[in-house]
């Protein structure tokens, strides 16, 4: 990568973390709240019978009592773990009563502590920072990258964090995958 583009998007990751820091715990359960309704929506329209989630990080978006629902609607569901450095991201079955464990390589983000592999048919994908093209930022480890690299043409992905974190370009690199669609409080974003 450009060392230019790799200081810059350092530098606005540590900018958007602060940024999200901002909103109020209110803003965060409406934002959140109004998030869910679409997600619901878009699952209901592209009825996936695996979904990918991820166990929110840093103020992300939550995802799992949308997981939680769709596992109640006789749906499955997956959860990232990260199982070596500068691999892709292996998705373990979920449910409510899962053990999970935290990462060794991820930050501490609890991860299902075994299960088989398995192939999502939608990804849920945190959003650091997005642009109008369908590109994200993410904290800089690849995970993501490299697992939308290695699926991309398996699966369908939605991008999901709050608008405040919507930027002009996140100068995208030849490794940046576009996500299929970005959901926010906002609405809902197929890649321009």
């Amino acid at each position: 990568m450009d060392p230019t583009v790799a200081e810059w998007r350092k530098a606005e990751r540590a900018r958007l973390l602060a940024v999200r820091k901002q909103p109020t715990r209110d803003d965060y359960v409406r934002w959140s709240e109004a998030i869910e309704l679409r997600l619901v929506d878009q699952l209901s329209r592209l009825t996936p019978r695996v979904l990918g989630a991820y166990w929110p990080h840093r103020d992300e978006y939550d995802p799992m009592p949308l997981a939680a629902w769709h596992a109640g609607r006789n749906g499955d569901v997956a959860l990232p773990a990260v199982i070596a450095r500068g691999q892709p991201l292996e998705y373990r079955p979920w449910t409510p009563d899962t053990a999970m464990a935290p990462g060794r390589f991820s930050f501490g983000i609890p991860e299902p502590v075994n299960g088989p592999a398995v192939l999502p048919d939608l990804l849920l994908v945190p959003l650091l920072g997005f642009d109008a093209a369908g590109y994200r930022l993410g904290y800089g480890g690849g995970y993501f990258d490299r697992t939308l690299a290695a699926w991309s043409s398996r699966l369908k992905t939605i991008g999901v964090g709050f608008e405040l974190c919507r930027m002009p370009t996140i100068q995208p690199q030849p490794h940046d995958i576009p996500l299929d669609m970005i959901v926010t409080e906002a609405g809902v974003f197929a890649r321009s």
